[in-house]
């Protein structure tokens, strides 16, 4: 049975949240009961017309949908190969596909009578769709982020303060993602009767994983409708940027059952496959456990989580969603990386060729688009989620390639 048709014979993830082998719910007992609560509620919310009313609604009219799905002629053009077509998820308000999620959890926290809400953040950009849905709703909100990203992201913490958000930062072991998800993990567990966690990527403790891909499944559906329109037939590649996978699944899941579509992910690949070097978890991960889940993870021998490293915030965590951990065990999708320079390269020709600057995280996909598209033929096409813009990086991008940024 090939991939595809496995996976069209396949229910995931099952009852308990199961990719196959991954997912699943492992967290402290105090966690279950609000967890099965968000389960049941979030079930309910997807077979509840006004719920879905609601929801369209302000995504069309607070957050932009339908985002564009942009012929970019002069890079397909300089690389003389397939045509690059780029799902505009960077004209999102605030910036990136995060306020899709965002927004949903807020609305089912509101259904669930909670008055605050928490979040973790890497790259700053759930953050501030986080910080930017419970500012438009009236509820308190507290986000948690690391203390390196806080000095790496430093705009988008103003952001989520002139949203009205508390930031914490975090000092804990490599200050970065995953201490600000242990932080925010703490925090509920304290205080889970008023608050929902709206947790940022397609990860976590069932029903963490699917609700967060389906609030993102937007994003695929309208990127199918969109080629088909401009070009009368589907795309050959989708690329996309893989941390926790929520822009990539959000994509990936409109095309699962079609066999002449290729799906990548690409992960981070920093300073190169070393240990503590890199965070692609599928060229140096293995299976364990972490913050919820069960799936590809950066461990050492002892199981101890390794340090990780990426140029991109948003990128820089040890594990990988357990529905990208079945898809590429399965073989439907690939999954690549691009180094930190590769990433900067890609931000910089994007930037001067179409005069969009992307995310340091969208980079990463750019870069596997500039390295595969001169190999394919010019009558095929490839979709690239940008997942985001790159304002939040210019200032790290100038000071990594020695720009002089003005007075």
């Amino acid at each position: 049975m090939s991939a595809v048709a496995e996976f069209a014979s396949a229910q995931v993830p099952d009852m308990e949240g199961h990719f196959g082998p991954f997912g699943g719910r492992y967290v402290p007992e105090t966690l279950v009961h609000p967890l099965q609560e968000l389960e049941a509620e979030y079930f309910r919310c997807q077979q509840d017309p006004k719920f879905q009313e609601e929801l369209s609604y302000y995504l069309s009219e607070f957050v932009g949908r339908p985002t564009p799905l942009y012929l970019a002629e002069r890079l397909t053009r300089e690389l003389g190969g397939a045509k690059i077509y780029l799902k505009r998820e960077d004209l999102l308000h605030t910036g990136a596909h995060k306020i899709n999620n965002a927004l949903g959890q807020a609305l089912i926290a509101k259904r669930m009578g909670k008055t605050r809400v928490i979040a973790e953040t890497g790259a700053g950009q759930h953050g501030v769709a986080t910080a930017t849905v419970a500012a438009m709703f009236g509820l308190q909100c507290v986000i948690y982020m690391g203390a390196v990203d806080c000095e790496r992201q430093a705009l988008n913490v103003y952001r989520m303060k002139m949203l009205g958000a508390e930031v914490v930062p975090v000092h804990a072991g490599q200050k970065t993602l995953k201490e600000a998800v242990n932080e925010a993990m703490r925090d509920w567990v304290t205080h889970v009767r008023s608050t929902h966690y709206i947790l940022g990527t397609a990860y976590g403790a069932h029903p963490y994983p699917v609700m967060v891909r389906n609030f993102h499944r937007v994003i695929g559906d309208e990127a199918r409708r969109q080629i088909l329109e401009q070009e009368s037939r589907l795309p050959d590649l989708l690329i996309a940027c893989v941390g926790g996978g929520s822009n990539a699944i959000g994509l990936f899941y409109a095309f699962l059952n079609d066999p002449s579509v290729r799906l990548c992910g690409v992960e981070a690949g920093g300073h190169g496959i070393q240990p503590e070097q890199h965070a692609a978890r599928f060229h140096g991960g293995s299976l364990g456990v972490l913050q919820g889940t069960r799936s590809y993870i950066l461990q050492d021998a002892h199981g101890q989580i390794q340090l990780t490293h990426s140029v991109s915030a948003g990128l820089d965590y040890a594990a990988v969603g357990p529905e990208h951990a079945w898809l590429h065990d399965n073989g439907r999708a690939e999954y690549t990386y691009a180094t930190d320079d590769q990433a900067l390269e890609a931000f910089m020709r994007l930037a001067r060729l179409e005069g969009i600057i992307p995310a340091l995280e969208s980079s990463h996909a750019v870069a596997e688009a500039i390295r595969r598209a001169p190999t394919m033929r010019p009558d095929q096409i490839v979709i690239v989620n940008l997942s985001g813009r790159g304002d939040k990086d210019v200032s790290q991008v100038a000071a990594k390639l020695n720009l002089r940024m003005p007075v």
